[in-house]
This record gives structure tokens, C-alpha cells and sequence, in this order.
């Protein structure tokens, strides 16, 4: 597969785990409004993937003993820290604040790519960033309940970092011509095992209703059955949100899928518009036009001159991304 093919594909992938991510809260709100605590819906998100991707775990075990600190880095921030930080944040800021902050994760990800790694970055990559957060400022409509609460907006920070992590981590080990690279669907499993682990210790499930679960749901005025909703958030919304977004990773690169993984908040309040009947404002769809634009530019950036490797350029089959300088040809930190 060439170059451009494989940018293809890694596209694909990516508005793929964007479109299953952004199901996960249309599936999920109707089950916490029939009374389940939103951190009981994550554990039952994260738990029901791992138990799914068991088979795949087992298939891959060798990476514990390869890979340890990617598994836990992965499980811990990509999996776990997302949600939890996300879930602390809104319970002290609106839901739309948390929300930017958290998609300012692809911003974040150039800069560790230009200060971290030392590696320039395209003039497309830095305005597809700039004008996707500045549509999904508008998605979320930012304006309509800011209030400043320090604690609120360094855990909102926390879940945007924890993001990064997602991203970053999914990019390493990419390097086909590493002999110790890591599987994405391993690393996807045991990022699972290890964040059903952390969150049940901070969710409780003990605790949880289970008899919701058994009944049904009120969706847009019709009822659905709860177990229905809770195999949508784990198989599609979770196995393979995670599975396409980590492959389209290392298609692409870190920063690009980062950008395209913004359309996700697109996807959510188009289908809390459609499903559950919320109202979809002006200034959102003007948004959600915003944030494909950034999305394109960025993720048709290309290669600068043959001076370096360059963010925002193609994917894992480009030479110039697997070159020394670049994090798939990068020793592994595990």
C-alpha cells in the first residue's frame, strides 16, 4: 500500500472512530436520565469492551511483558483518565466548557510535537487546529453557561491531556520495521483490562442499579431497551471507536487524527438533535461546518521539503515519517 492509500484508509479510520465516539452520549444519556450514575454508564462502557476484547488480549499477551508501560499508560490515561477527569469536570463546569477544553487536545498535540519532539510543524496542520476548536467552540455553544471555577477547568485540562495521551500513545510502536512494535488491537484490549480496573475502584459498580438495566429507556419519546443503548456504547461506541481511532493513528500521525477526531462533537449534537430531539442552533451548525473545514486542511497538509520529518504529513507508509526523528522510529519507552 502506498503512500496515499494509506492516508486513505487512515482517514476512513479516523472519521470512523469520530462517528463511533460521538454515539457513545446519545446512547448513554438515556440510560442516565432512567437512573444510573454517568461513572456506573462508563464502567459498564469500559468493562462490557474488555470483556469483548478478552479473546484479542489473550491472542497478544507477550505484550506484557514487551510493552508494560505503553499497556498502563494507555489504560490508565487513554481510557480511564478521559472519562474520569470529564465526568469530575462537568460536575463543577457546563458540560459545553468541559467539552472544549477537552477537545483542545489536537492543539495540545502540536505543541508537544513542536517543543517535546523538536519537530516543525505544517501551516495547514496549525489552522485545521485552530479552526476546528474554534467551530467546536460553537458546537458546544461556550457561551451560554461559562462560569469560572478554577478546580472545574484544571480537571477539564486534565481529561484534554489525557487525550493527548490517547493520541500519542496510539502513535508509538507504529515503526514496521520495529521487530517489538505493538499490535493497536492489544494495546486496545489491555488499555481496556487495565481501565475497567482503575474505574472500579472510582465508580463503585457495587452501588450501581442494576434493575435499570433490565427495563428501557426513554429516547426521543420512544422507549428502548436499556440493554440495547448499553451494547451500542460497548461494542460500537467502544471496541471500535478505539480500535479504527488507534489504527487511524498510525495511518495518519498523532496531530491529524487529533483534528479529525473533533468531528466527533459534530456527530454528537447532530445525533442528540435527530435521536433525542434537541435543538440544534444556528451557531451549531455553523460550528460543526467549522470544524470540517479544520478537519480537511489538516488532514491534507503534506510534507514540507525533505529537510525533516514534518507534522501534519502522511502516514505511517510515508519514508519521511519513519525516519529519526519521527515517533514511529523513536525507541518505545516501555
Amino acid at each position: 500500500m502506498n503512500a496515499t492509500q494509506g492516508r486513505s484508509v487512515g482517514l476512513g479510520l479516523a472519521l470512523g472512530s469520530a462517528f463511533a465516539f460521538g454515539g457513545s452520549g446519545v446512547a448513554a444519556k438515556p440510560l442516565i436520565e432512567a437512573g444510573l450514575d454517568p461513572l456506573h454508564v462508563v464502567w459498564l462502557r469500559v468493562t462490557g469492551a474488555a470483556v469483548v476484547m478478552l479473546p484479542v488480549a489473550w491472542r497478544h499477551r507477550d505484550l506484557l511483558r514487551r510493552k508494560p508501560v505503553l499497556l498502563a499508560g494507555f489504560g490508565l490515561l487513554a481510557v480511564a483518565g478521559v472519562q474520569a477527569f470529564y465526568f469530575a469536570a462537568i460536575s463543577r463546569i457546563p458540560v459545553g466548557v468541559a467539552l472544549l477544553i477537552e477537545y483542545l487536545g489536537p492543539a495540545l498535540v502540536l505543541l508537544w510535537v513542536r517543543f517535546v519532539q523538536r519537530r516543525p510543524v505544517t501551516r495547514a496542520a496549525a489552522v485545521g487546529v485552530v479552526l476546528a476548536v474554534g467551530g467546536l467552540a460553537c458546537v458546544v455553544e461556550v457561551w451560554t453557561g461559562l462560569r469560572f471555577d478554577p478546580v472545574g477547568v484544571l480537571l477539564a485540562l486534565g481529561a484534554a491531556f489525557c487525550q493527548v495521551s490517547y493520541f500519542v500513545l496510539s502513535d508509538q510502536g507504529s515503526d514496521s520495521a520495529d521487530s517489538t512494535r505493538a499490535d493497536p488491537l492489544g494495546v486496545v484490549a489491555y488499555g481496556l483490562l487495565v481501565g475497567t480496573v482503575v474505574l472500579t475502584f472510582v465508580a463503585r459498580p457495587w452501588r450501581m442499579e442494576w434493575s435499570v438495566l433490565g427495563g428501557a429507556a426513554g429516547m426521543g419519546g420512544s422507549q428502548v431497551p436499556a440493554a440495547l443503548l448499553l451494547g451500542w456504547i460497548v461494542l460500537i461506541a467502544t471496541v471500535l471507536a478505539y480500535t479504527t481511532g488507534v489504527l487511524a493513528v498510525r495511518r495518519l500521525s498523532p496531530q491529524v487524527a487529533g483534528v479529525v477526531a473533533c468531528l466527533e462533537a459534530v456527530v454528537a449534537t447532530v445525533l442528540a438533535w435527530v435521536l433525542l430531539r434537541e435543538h440544534l442552533s444556528a451557531p451549531q451548525i455553523i460550528g460543526g461546518v467549522v470544524v470540517l473545514i479544520g478537519a480537511f486542511i489538516a488532514q491534507s497538509s503534506t510534507p514540507k521539503a525533505p529537510s525533516g520529518p514534518v507534522a501534519g504529513g502522511t502516514g505511517a507508509d510515508d519514508p519521511a515519517r519513519l525516519s529519526s526523528g519521527s515517533p514511529a522510529a523513536q525507541t518505545d519507552r516501555s
